[in-house]
């Protein structure tokens, strides 16, 4: 008898939902906002889940599944964990099993049970897996803390190259026009309480913002090296060194498995990609993983057949 699984992947940017079948075909998919209770709130991130759970059930036609994996980043309290499974309580016959978004990130790329995989998006980490669970891992301890060559990390420190000339304290840059450009800010030549009306203006808009919304502003950095920006191609080369780190912090000889490069950035930025990670399989986004995962804890062993049914059947639904 086939049964059906969901597999979920729940982040900072957005939220991801499989219906996957025992014998590997997944047969709905669905997509909300942020499913990360800690950066979005509890409230926020259940509403996004849960969105994204029922769009996928509807998708593949069905009302209930056998059981569920969830890759939630930011859900490592008892507490949070709870509130989501009690929101999917009618959806999913058994208990969900919480899991590492990292983990779905890296069976994304590969079925094999032993590796790595260095994670770029919204934050950064790396991870060493072995037999198929997260054996060691670095970085990944948030905005506030770290997530060196992270989507944010990288748009702090445009916000920061692009305001410093407004502030007299640094050399001209692309990055400031760029900035500006996406803030809406028009040059402004008054003052205002000693700054520039300009620079006013800007601080401002971003204050407004919550803080992981400046991970939205990465994409100048590459846009500004392209260019031949010096600021940018600095903030590059220090991103990198700091990715290259995190991933040698995890790695031992031990363990020779396939390298996974996974995240918003490094799946955008194929060339940042090969330079931080060369050799690696990119993978664009944790749902494939996410529905390894499923299969896995539901007892299924996924052999490479079986990924390739993940894999190539998740490709035909995003394709429609």
């Amino acid at each position: 008898m086939t049964h059906n699984y969901l597999g979920l992947d729940a982040g900072g940017t957005s939220t991801r939902a499989v219906v996957v079948s025992s014998d590997g075909r997944c047969g709905g998919i669905g997509k909300a906002g942020s499913g990360n209770p800690t950066s979005a709130g509890i409230d926020a991130a259940t509403s996004a889940i849960r969105a994204a759970v029922t769009q996928a059930m509807a998708s593949a036609g069905v009302d209930q599944v056998s059981g569920a994996a969830l890759a939630v980043a930011g859900a490592g309290g008892a507490g949070h964990r709870a509130t989501i499974a009690a929101t999917l309580s009618d959806l999913v016959a058994h208990e969900p099993v919480f899991d590492f978004d990292v983990l779905a990130a890296y069976f994304s790329g590969t079925a094999a049970p032993d590796g790595y995989v260095l994670l770029s998006g919204t934050g950064a980490s790396a991870v060493r897996v072995e037999n198929g669970k997260l054996a060691a891992i670095s970085d990944g301890l948030g905005w506030l803390l770290g997530d060196v060559g992270s989507g944010f990390w990288l748009g702090r420190e445009a916000v920061r190259a692009g305001l410093a000339p407004l502030d007299g304290r640094g050399a001209t840059t692309l990055l400031t026009g760029l900035l500006l450009d996406r803030l809406g800010t028009p040059p402004v030549t008054h003052r205002e309480g000693g700054r520039t009306g300009t620079l006013v203006a800007a601080t401002a808009a971003l204050y407004a913002m919550p803080p992981l919304r400046l991970a939205d502003f990465a994409a100048l950095v590459f846009t500004a090296a392209d260019a031949g920006d010096e600021f940018a191609a600095e903030i590059l080369d220090r991103a990198a060194a700091g990715l290259a780190e995190t991933l040698a912090a995890v790695r031992t000889p031990d363990v020779v498995g396939p390298l996974v490069a996974a995240g918003s950035v490094l799946a955008r930025q194929p060339d940042f990609a090969a330079r931080v990670a060369p050799g690696a399989v990119v993978a664009d986004d944790g749902l494939a993983g996410a529905a390894v995962l499923a299969l896995r804890h539901a007892g299924v062993l996924v052999d490479d057949d079986v990924y390739r049914r993940v894999t190539s059947s998740l490709a035909q639904l995003t394709e429609v």
